[in-house]
């Protein structure tokens, strides 16, 4: 994020703070976000003369990370209560109402020769359909779960101000930020180099072009500028990830990753790879993960550097500047979440399991890779306890984020 987006966010004077939410992309492990927002709204509900409000004017999401929260948008006016709906669809979610993997469970997935037949069939999937998985079944689901009427209503009745979805064009090479708002008279949309903002309705579109993972998903195409463009991932190219809630007025962002500085299944490996070198599982979650590698703390570090210097200047040169800090707090999972796939990748369908097995992915450094599809009970379940556990560690910083609010 550059320096002068930090700066202008703090001149940029709403009527009344805005709390922003920045949730990141990373597949099934996305269902950690969920169990810090639960913890938060049990700690919002025992503040002294609490209200049952929504406490965020600004959402901001990125891939798995958009749908959680376009989910909330459209549970906003029930207040508090949106995050017990957001957890109550991730409870029911299942592998199969995400996507499908189309391939004959005739073929040996174990051995060498199993190995080549696997990468081959897989491959000629997505030669043939532009990706290894069909996500027809998650615009079933999001059809079925995200209200696009009650998100217009929470928007025109202020409960929130703007919601944003992030995507990266293919076409192009550039990352949007998609924007809805209420009003009209939408605020000025940000052009920096290789980043670019629209003001459009968010649809189902969005949300599967935004969760697009290359190579698993098919790309899904779009309108920007009066032009199609093909999209996909928006944790694809995504430079700065606190920026679309800097350009849309927040005072205070509230950003829950998914990610870790050090991966232990790639620091720990089997016998196998030690001695024949990695698998094509090791490898695709290297690449995954690489994908999902976002620049976030360094985006962190940037806005509170900045927080820090102008609260050190003298309090008459600061009132003279009419200059609001930006306060950021991050959240990201306290314990490795490769290493948690690991023992529940048992769970997976029983195709996906052998096509995963068959590339080495289930186990080691390819447990990565399964990890982003393990939209199974037992993970999700794990992961939602472990965002509970890490927002409770945080609970005065949480609370002190909130104060006033």
């Amino acid at each position: 994020m550059s320096l002068d987006t930090v700066i202008h966010a703090g001149f940029t004077l709403a009527p009344h703070p805005r709390n922003a939410l920045v949730l990141m992309g990373g597949g099934a492990r996305t269902a950690y976000q969920v169990g810090v927002l639960q913890a938060l709204s049990a700690m919002l509900r025992l503040r002294p003369q609490a209200t049952q409000t929504f406490p965020f004017q600004i959402l901001v999401g990125t891939s798995a990370g958009a749908l959680n929260t376009t989910f909330l948008a459209g549970c906003a006016t029930a207040g508090l209560q949106a995050f017990d709906r957001l957890a109550q669809f991730w409870e029911q979610l299942r592998s199969d109402h995400v996507y499908a993997l189309n391939v004959s469970s005739r073929i040996p997935w174990s051995g060498g020769i199993g190995r080549f037949l696997a990468a081959l069939s897989l491959s000629r999937q997505a030669l043939a359909q532009g990706a290894i998985l069909d996500n027809m079944p998650l615009v079933d689901t999001l059809h079925r779960a995200i209200s696009l009427p009650a998100i217009e209503e929470a928007l025109r009745s202020g409960t929130i101000e703007v919601l944003a979805v992030t995507a990266s064009s293919y076409t192009s090479g550039v990352h949007w930020t998609f924007c809805h708002t209420a009003h009209d008279a939408a605020p000025q949309a940000w052009i920096r180099p290789g980043r670019r903002a629209e003001f459009q309705p968010i649809t189902i579109e969005h949300l599967i072009a935004s969760s697009a993972i290359p190579f698993l998903f098919p790309a899904t195409p779009l309108w920007v500028d009066g032009r199609r463009e093909f999209f996909g991932d928006g944790s694809m190219r995504q430079v700065s990830p606190l920026s679309p809630a800097m350009h849309l007025g927040a005072q205070k962002v509230l950003v829950v990753g998914v990610g870790q500085p050090q991966r232990s299944s790639l620091v720990g490996t089997t016998v196998q790879e030690g001695a024949h070198g990695p698998t094509l599982g090791s490898i695709a979650g290297h690449a995954m993960a690489s994908v999902f590698h976002d620049t976030l703390q360094a985006d962190v570090e940037q806005a509170q550097r900045v927080t820090k210097t102008m609260k050190q200047l003298p309090r008459e040169l600061v009132a003279g500047l009419s200059y609001r800090s930006v306060d950021v707090l991050a959240i990201q999972p306290s314990q490795s979440l490769d290493a948690l796939a690991q023992v529940h990748a048992h769970e997976l369908p029983a195709g996906v399991r052998r096509a995963l097995g068959g590339l080495g992915a289930s186990n080691g450094g390819g447990a990565a890779l399964a990890s982003y599809l393990l939209f199974e009970p037992g993970f999700v379940q794990t992961l939602m306890t472990l965002g509970r556990q890490d927002a409770y560690a945080r609970k005065g910083e949480l609370l002190a984020f909130f104060a006033g609010s």
